[in-house]
């Protein structure tokens, strides 16, 4: 994923690769609590590179030295840690909230929403199906 250009990236393989892991050693004879840590573990370390290589070229593809990480995956503590890492070596800057406020990306959905409005733009409101939706397709505000 990393050696393909452009700053998108999707884990949903990965994921289903686990749950369907799980699933299997459930069906088998139950997960043992060591077995879920590992899995937990090895699905993190697979993520957070990746991710923290996309975010560093976002950084250096936009000029921007300030990242901020939102939603429920801003509370995990190793993702934290491996941003926080990747934004030192650049010199720049990572803001997350406090923990009890990690909880739902629907204010940051909201935010951007609103942030658009401001900027002019707007929306059919009729209901299109799109099951693959580019980023590229939207223009920078």
């Amino acid at each position: 994923m990393t050696n393909r250009p452009g700053l998108d990236f999707s884990f949903s393989g990965l994921k289903t690769f686990v749950r369907n892991t799980i699933a299997n050693h459930t069906a088998d004879n139950g997960l043992e609590e060591q077995t879920a840590a590992d899995i937990a573990k090895a699905f993190e370390e697979a993520v957070f590179g990746p991710m923290a290589i996309k975010c560093r070229r976002a950084m250096e593809h936009t000029g921007l030295e300030t990242l901020i990480i939102a939603g429920g995956v801003s509370a995990n503590v190793q993702l934290r840690e491996v941003l926080e890492s990747t934004m030192a070596k650049i010199n720049g800057r990572l803001y997350y909230a406090q923990f009890k406020f990690c909880t739902d990306n629907g204010a940051m959905i909201a935010y951007t929403g609103c942030q658009r409005l401001l900027a002019g733009e707007s929306v059919d409101l009729g209901i299109h199906v799109q099951p693959r939706w580019s980023l590229e397709t939207l223009s920078a505000i």
